[in-house]
């Protein structure tokens, strides 16, 4: 049987201002199974300013010459590097206490993080160094006067104070927004699993697919880090709700207006419908999600159900159900293959623990667990082993303790309720939680409580037999959604896709002409001047065309037959267009033609028929109609090269494209607007080089 080996004696060091910095004396760290001396860590003799210099001076401006894509190359080469090296994150995560499928969770739902940000910033993103957000605003009746915001990089360095529960997914969680948006990143891991997010680090460091300053580490105690804070840097914190409280009020944060990003643990609830009977799906799904939530990471999740809100007159069953799927639950060395739970991460947590434990059973008495079950390898002493528990509070909307204690353990409370506004009322009695969960098939029952939950969560899940197979859990923050919540959960907000991205960017409006801030924003603004050639601009390479290129077509006279003959190609004989009766008493007062009809014969009027480098229309977004256009009524198109977006070659291509989205304006004969659109097409690039633009 496999057993945790005794391993070297670890020496953690901080990397900072590009060295590798170790100290033969610290703090002795012992593992969690059999508390066994696994490292020595300190950060003593770091200086700490220089770090933070090194970041801004150093790693800062090196991120900030890369385009957003470039950015994402290198962090899917740095996901791909470290997933073949996930082995060795393995065999350290078990050191921690956590099993192998806890540490799934950690290793490679962190890389698989990187991966994530990094298909989201090639596909949402420009190749550019900063991100035009929104849309342009008419600050002038003439037009002569716009305005835009635009986001650009910070100029400091994003300190990452990390909890012990996740040491790799919690750094590369925020490690990724943080780069892709070109802020370099200074990490700081709790001590008491500091040795595996070091090893990711080294790894990271000796790939070199990062610019020098990027990311910096220090292990051990932060020392005077917040002191050197400036304005320009930002922290972002995971740990508990008390500690996030003193650290957002440092005197230095606080003068300088240092944004602080708080993740904190919270009372998370999870509420099964009153509409879910013993025989439903649900029912099963419910206890799963329960026993799943108490002895994953051993209950060490800030996303972790602490309190579960159960009809009253399924308690029972819900109790009997839960004894029975935890019985199946071994503890013990998370080495062996016949261990479903490990350790908490030490002694002294187990301590923590085993203090709110007791406090908790000032209101609620254990229905589930109390007893030691026997260990599967692991020592019960020096160990930090503790049973799953499960309490009952019979009196849930007059009790305090389950709505403000929080063990950070396999432990929950049973909270019963009577009716959806109760159920309602209890979880918010939370305060403020990261994650809930509601287990139901029952729309309406659905419906009613996610509106009643909302307020107070940063996630809400809602698990029915539909979802099950596919859904990652009550527990599972996604990079695409927000992780975060209000009120206790610490008001903060990690991933969320892009915004998680623009969180670490300075959002700036620019006021100017529209010509001027076309040539800012690197992308065509309407009102700009256009540039206009001999040569179409669908016979001009990907690398030919520049933003601001235009057409001007040909004039085209719409008539009756044309309305007539769209009508009959298409089937669509709506009234506006054939019923010369209905149309007179209609909106228009006459017959009008088909908005497809417009943006086809605009088609005929830009298109240029001849083969290539167009090889593809690839979307079209963002159609107005803004003007009817009636029979006799003429129209023309402007066609404008808006922005270019330069793609990659995928395995197996081997024609360098690139996305040139144009702007296309119809107008009539009085010069009005008739219709305005954004068509993407897919032209073929001269070369596999960069866009000379991009390099300038």
């Amino acid at each position: 049987m496999t057993t945790l080996p005794t391993p070297d004696l670890l020496r953690p060091a901080s990397y900072v201002y590009g060295t590798w910095h170790a100290n033969p004396d610290g703090e002795t760290l012992v593992d969690a199974i059999y508390g066994r001396p696994v490292a020595v860590i300190s950060s003593e003799g770091v200086d700490f300013a220089q770090a933070l210099a090194y970041g801004r001076d150093v790693g800062g401006p090196a991120l900030r010459r890369l385009t957003f894509h470039t950015r994402a190359r290198a962090l899917r080469a740095l996901a791909t590097h470290l997933m073949e090296r996930k082995e060795d994150y393995y065999t350290l995560n078990l050191l921690t206490g956590a099993t192998r499928r806890d540490g799934w969770v950690d290793i490679e739902g962190g890389i698989g993080t990187l991966f994530s940000y990094a298909s989201l910033a090639r596909r949402e993103l420009p190749d550019e160094r900063f991100l035009p957000d929104g849309k342009v605003e008419q600050l002038g009746k003439g037009g002569t006067f716009v305005g835009r915001h635009i986001l650009v990089p910070r100029d400091g360095v994003a300190v990452q104070i990390n909890a012990y529960n996740f040491p790799v997914w919690g750094m590369l969680e925020k490690l990724a927004p943080a780069f892709i948006a070109g802020m370099p990143t200074l990490v700081k891991p709790a001590p008491q699993t500091a040795y595996l997010t070091e090893r990711v680090v080294r790894d990271i460091v000796a790939s070199g697919l990062l610019p020098e300053g990027a990311l910096q580490l220090v292990t051990g105690d932060p020392g005077d880090l917040l002191d050197h804070l400036e304005e320009q840097d930002m922290v972002a914190f995971t740990g508990s709700a008390a500690t996030a409280a003193k650290l957002k009020v440092h005197p230095n944060i606080v003068a300088r207006n240092v944004p602080f990003v708080t993740e904190a643990d919270s009372l998370n609830a999870s509420v099964l419908g009153l509409t879910v009977r013993p025989e439903d799906p649900e029912f099963a799904l419910y206890v799963k999600e329960v026993a799943r939530e108490i002895t994953g990471k051993a209950g060490q999740k800030c996303t972790a159900i602490r309190r579960a809100l159960v009809p009253r007159d399924r308690v029972e069953a819900v109790v009997e159900a839960l004894r029975k799927e935890l019985g199946k639950v071994t503890l013990g060395d998370p080495a062996r293959d016949d261990v479903r739970m490990g350790a908490l991460v030490s002694t002294a947590q187990r301590e923590r623990v085993q203090a709110t434990l007791e406090a908790l059973r000032e209101e609620a008495r254990v229905v589930i667990g109390g007893e030691e079950r026997d260990l599967l390898g692991g020592d019960r002493e020096k160990g930090a082993f503790l049973d799953p528990t499960v309490l009952l509070c019979d009196s849930p909307l007059t009790a305090r303790g389950p709505h403000e204690l929080e063990a950070f353990g396999p432990v929950a409370t049973l909270l019963p309720y009577d009716t959806l506004d109760d159920a309602v009322r209890l979880a918010k009695m939370g305060r403020g939680s990261l994650a809930g969960s509601i287990i139901t098939h029952d729309r309406a029952e659905a419906t009613d409580l996610v509106m009643g939950l909302a307020s107070t969560h940063g996630r809400l899940l809602v698990l029915n037999r539909n979802n099950a197979k596919e859904s990652t859990g009550h527990g599972s923050p996604l990079p695409q959604l927000k992780h975060g919540g209000p009120g206790r959960a610490g008001g903060g907000e990690e991933l969320a896709g892009a915004a998680g991205i623009k969180h670490h960017m300075n959002k700036v409006a620019v006021q100017a002409d529209p010509t001027t801030l076309a040539a800012v924003t690197r992308e065509y603004v309407p009102g700009a001047e256009v540039r206009e050639d001999v040569v179409h601009p669908f016979r001009k390479s990907f690398d030919e065309i520049q933003v601001g290129d235009s057409l001007l077509t040909h004039r085209r006279t719409v008539t009756e037959a044309d309305i007539v003959n769209f009508a009959g190609l298409t089937g669509d004989h709506f009234y506006a267009h054939v019923d010369e009766i209905g149309a007179k008493e209609g909106i228009f007062g006459k017959r009008v033609a088909h908005g497809y009809f417009l943006i086809s014969a605009a088609a005929g009027q830009f298109v240029s028929a001849a083969p290539g480098p167009v090889l593809a229309n690839y979307g079209l977004e963002n159609l107005r109609f803004i003007t009817p256009v009636g029979i006799g009524d003429t129209i023309r198109t402007r066609l404008t090269c808006k922005r270019k977006i330069r793609k990659d070659l995928r395995p197996g291509e081997t024609r360098p494209t690139g996305v040139v989205e144009w702007r296309a304006e119809i107008t009539n004969q009085n010069e009005e607007l008739v219709a305005t659109y954004d068509i993407l097409t897919l032209v073929e690039r001269s070369r596999d080089g960069a866009d000379p633009a991009l390099e300038a």
